[in-house]
């Protein structure tokens, strides 16, 4: 497969899965909901797309650099708002099982 064909799978790509996470990063931003949101996901999660953007950087492929540049703008963003409006669990679950 050429080089034309491999950056365009890529770029593809880059667009469906930065696309995938704007309604939630909008969702949140909206609504300032951060309930269902795990803290240690978002760190791990939002790391992980900085060390792709660096990855990208290092390779020079702009399909990496420009969607994880974007994923770690709405990830950030995110868990930003996590920290900011999540600080205690804000759950009225109650389990049948506590006394």
């Amino acid at each position: 497969m050429g080089t034309v064909w491999t950056e365009w799978v890529g770029a593809v790509a880059a667009i469906l899965t930065t696309a995938s996470f704007v309604p939630q990063a909008w969702l949140t931003w909206r609504t300032r909901d951060v309930s269902g949101i795990s803290l240690g996901m978002y760190s791990v999660f939002t790391t992980g797309v900085a060390l792709w953007l660096a990855y990208g950087v290092l390779l020079g492929s702009w399909p990496i650099i420009v969607a994880n540049a974007i994923t770690l703008a709405l990830a950030l963003s995110i868990l930003v708002m996590r920290i900011r409006y999540g600080g205690g669990r804000r759950s009225s679950y109650r389990s049948p099982y506590r006394g």
